[in-house]
């Protein structure tokens, strides 16, 4: 067994680096405006098609980096050091997109991965969160197409998507994602809620009221809804779970630093046991959780995908490194603020933000309790060896 970053995965880290220490300088601009302004959206674009890492879950041939899982993870890591989830202005088109037609692909999927659309999936309501087939939006029959109607909550980026990737019940057909153009008469955006966190992007609440598509709305066939809803959360969770370790990592490189260079009392906080000891369990929190999301992530590009079986337990092992990189990060987060003391309770500085930004990833995609759940039904369905043993070669 080889764990070393092959020359390919540490060009990919560094290039990811690079890109980050790019965006970085638009933090404050983010957390100060809310947002970012139209320049800045514009300048950060630029510098994503520069470093070749926009679409990184797209095939090359539909305009994406085309990346591995595990590569793609290695790129989320890094990304993941940005406050303000400016790391969601690299785009990474919604992975149902890939079940597309071609006429679904030259006009949804094709522009996104090049950075000239932009999707956002809209799946929660006000009934249905952790549970998405308790979903009440419909999308009924009517001549060559169908009407949808219903209530969405928390579409991230829904506020920059000019189309979203909708969840609908279709009568007698079963639940079905749509393609959506946000522009469609009958969508609306009916509230944008005040978050905990600065985002570059809002999570609107959508209404559809009588919205009309044609039967090529329909993405991946009638009836696959919940299929693709489930890759689309497997690939999420394993994406948040490299992000969240990245924040960590960065939250503890300036704890650590501040409490070198810190004194009080004579003495630098570093020297003084309790911050050893936060220091240490931070280090452990970290490390554990990069090598489950790095061995998960090879298991997902090795393993055959085609299996019913395999493709379940690797979507109980994603929800395994969701629930363990999520918590980690945020205990990593919460000490480390404790380690700036009042300064870590200041908006402008990075680790207040990464503290507070970390506490969705225990709720989006899937809260922990949600994921402890996947877990355990994969135990009692499938046993735990699939859960805690290597996987086999070949």
């Amino acid at each position: 067994m080889d764990f070393a970053l092959t020359p390919r995965l540490a060009e990919l880290k560094q290039r990811a680096a690079d890109l980050t220490a790019k965006i970085i300088p638009y933090e404050a601009e983010c957390e100060r405006n809310n947002g970012l302004s139209p320049d800045a959206h514009a300048a950060i674009r630029q510098e994503v098609l520069a470093s070749g890492l926009q679409a990184i879950n797209t095939p090359v041939e539909w305009g994406g980096a085309g990346l591995t899982v595990l590569e793609q993870v290695v790129v989320q890591d890094e990304l993941g050091k940005l406050t303000n989830a400016l790391w969601d202005t690299v785009w990474r088109p919604a992975n149902p997109l890939v079940h597309a037609t071609q006429a679904q692909r030259e006009r949804y999927l094709v522009p996104d991965a090049r950075g000239e659309r932009r999707d956002a999936v809209a799946i929660t309501e006000p009934e249905a969160g952790s549970d998405p087939s308790a979903i009440a939006t419909t999308a009924a029959r009517d001549g060559n197409g169908y009407v949808i109607n219903g209530e969405k909550w928390f579409v991230t980026v829904g506020d920059a998507a000019d189309f979203l990737l909708v969840l609908a019940n279709v009568p007698e057909g079963g639940p079905t994602m749509f393609l959506v153009d946000t522009d469609t008469p009958g969508v609306r955006i009916k509230h944008v809620p005040r978050y905990t966190h600065t985002f570059v992007y809002e999570h609107p609440e959508f209404v559809f009221d009588d919205v009309r598509v044609g039967e090529d709305a329909v993405l991946g066939g009638v009836g696959r809804g919940y299929e693709l809803t489930r890759d689309w959360f497997t690939e999420e969770r394993l994406m948040i779970g490299a992000r969240t370790i990245g924040a960590a990592e960065r939250a503890l490189t300036l704890a650590t630093d501040w409490a070198k260079a810190r004194t009080q009392g004579g003495t630098r906080l570093i020297d003084r046991q309790l911050i050893q000891a936060m220091i240490a369990d931070s280090v452990v929190d970290i490390a554990t959780n990069r090598a489950l999301t790095h061995q998960v992530a090879w298991e997902f590009d090795t393993a055959s995908q085609s299996d019913a079986d395999t493709r379940k337990t690797l979507h109980a092992k994603a929800a395994t490194v969701k629930l363990a990189a999520s918590e980690a990060s945020n205990r990593v987060a919460d000490r480390c603020v404790q380690i700036f003391g009042g300064r870590g309770y200041i908006r402008e500085y990075a680790v207040e933000r990464l503290w507070r930004e970390l506490r969705v990833d225990r709720i989006w995609e899937g809260t922990s309790e949600i994921q402890r759940l996947v877990i355990a039904n994969e135990a009692d369905k499938r046993g735990l060896d699939g859960l805690l043993s290597f996987r086999t070669a070949g």
